[in-house]
């Protein structure tokens, strides 16, 4: 496979690629403008920051899987790739002890005061008697909104801190619930009983439209007035305006790793009244930016473009998660030449579609079974013209 890296990854994870026989051009130059003139000719396409525009999908001519090397894909355009048939990947959870370890941090950062002491210190003045006023966070209740792999990692370091920490109760998977008894977080009914309740409350929520602009002025209002906001997640979730007028008018204070209108480059100038508060405690957008976890990240988005050679998908984000379907066929066949091209143009010809499809071979490579997913009409002179053709052996059917 022709691989093109259009944002820089781990040295040693491509030279694995190369190892296994792969094409691998790294051009961590490449800008969302120049990509679509870039891509012809390439079957994968990784990437970190650089956007991936409708216009790149549609230049891709052998593009089929694209690869984000971290967690959020709000940089491609996925509805555009699903309609190309292009597979769109991403690798979570590989950074997120490295993001959890940074939102600690500026917790501790907000409440010591560290930025500007230090800055104090390196001026020359001293002021032992301003920085000795923290309240310190034992005790303290963290209020953590979108459990994730991310939002687990800051719990777990929170709870060893000494913090109480809460979540909305809302349905999750039974592996999170799991984790979350484990690590011991409670539940509250919902978000402003979250917000009412938490002296900080960290943000770990993926941004995309429906988290855009989420932290309002209403949001703010329902904290506590001198609680901390913490965001390590996407600089578009608050309203930028909203935050410095409540810093301005309360004693809330906030530690922040994004921003928006950031610079597209990992050097630039950022206008950003929020970013120059003195009630702000900011980093520069580094929340996965530690050596473990871009080797991390790397090895996982080298495991995904491994799995998608052999023909597995692994997290992959524009796949229907539940594909309309009226029946699964279960054909058991033996394993011929032609037995399934035979089936389909069954299929076609009652016209019938198929949503998904798996053929698993018996041990001996005598029989194998298939797992069709259809989602047109099934009647029985569909499923006897099926049985009646060679080498069926059997064939069952099971209503959606």
């Amino acid at each position: 496979m022709r691989i093109l890296f259009a944002d820089s990854l781990d040295a040693t994870a491509i030279e694995r690629l190369r190892a296994g026989g792969e094409e691998c051009e790294v051009r961590p130059e490449l800008t969302a403008e120049a990509l679509p003139g870039c891509v012809a000719g390439f079957d994968v396409l990784v990437v970190r920051s650089t956007e991936v525009t409708a216009a790149a999908i549609d230049a891709g001519t052998e593009l089929g899987l694209i690869v984000r090397a971290g967690a959020g894909t709000n940089t491609i355009d996925c509805a555009r790739a699903a309609e190309r048939g292009v597979f769109v990947c991403n690798v979570p959870g590989r950074n997120a002890a490295a993001v959890a370890e940074l939102a600690v941090g500026l917790m501790l950062a907000v409440d010591r005061h560290i930025a500007p002491a230090a800055a104090d210190l390196q001026a020359g003045r001293w002021d032992k008697g301003s920085y000795s006023q923290s309240r310190g966070l034992l005790g303290s209740t963290l209020g953590i909104v979108g459990v994730g792999a991310i939002g687990l990692e800051v719990a777990q370091r929170a709870g060893a801190l000494g913090l109480r920490v809460i979540a909305e109760n809302k349905p999750r998977r039974r592996s999170v619930r799991r984790r979350m008894d484990g690590i011991g977080v409670e539940t509250v009914p919902d978000r402003s009983a979250l917000l009412a309740a938490s002296d900080i409350v960290s943000l770990h929520v993926p941004g995309n439209p429906s988290t855009a602009g989420m932290v309002d002025g209403a949001f703010l209002a329902a904290m506590k007035p001198d609680a901390v906001l913490i965001n390590t997640s996407r600089g578009d979730v608050i309203d930028e305006a909203a935050l410095v007028a409540a810093l301005d008018f309360t004693d809330l204070r906030a530690g922040l790793d994004v921003f928006c209108g950031e610079p597209e480059g990992s050097t630039g100038r950022i206008d950003s009244a929020l970013a120059r508060h003195p009630k702000v405690t900011g980093t520069h957008h580094i929340g996965a930016s530690t050596e473990q976890a871009q080797a991390a990240v790397a090895e996982g988005a080298v495991e995904l473009i491994e799995a998608y050679r052999d023909g597995t998908l692994i997290d992959c984000v524009n796949l229907e998660r539940a594909p309309r379907r009226a029946a699964t066929l279960m054909v058991r066949h033996y394993d011929r030449v032609g037995v399934l091209a035979s089936v389909l143009g069954e299929l076609r010809r009652h016209r019938v579609n198929v949503a998904t499809m798996s053929n698993r071979i018996f041990a001996g490579s005598v029989a194998a079974a298939a797992a069709i997913d259809v989602s047109g009409p099934v009647d029985d002179r569909l499923l006897d013209d099926i049985r009646a053709l060679p080498d069926v052996i059997n064939l069952s059917v099971y209503e959606a």
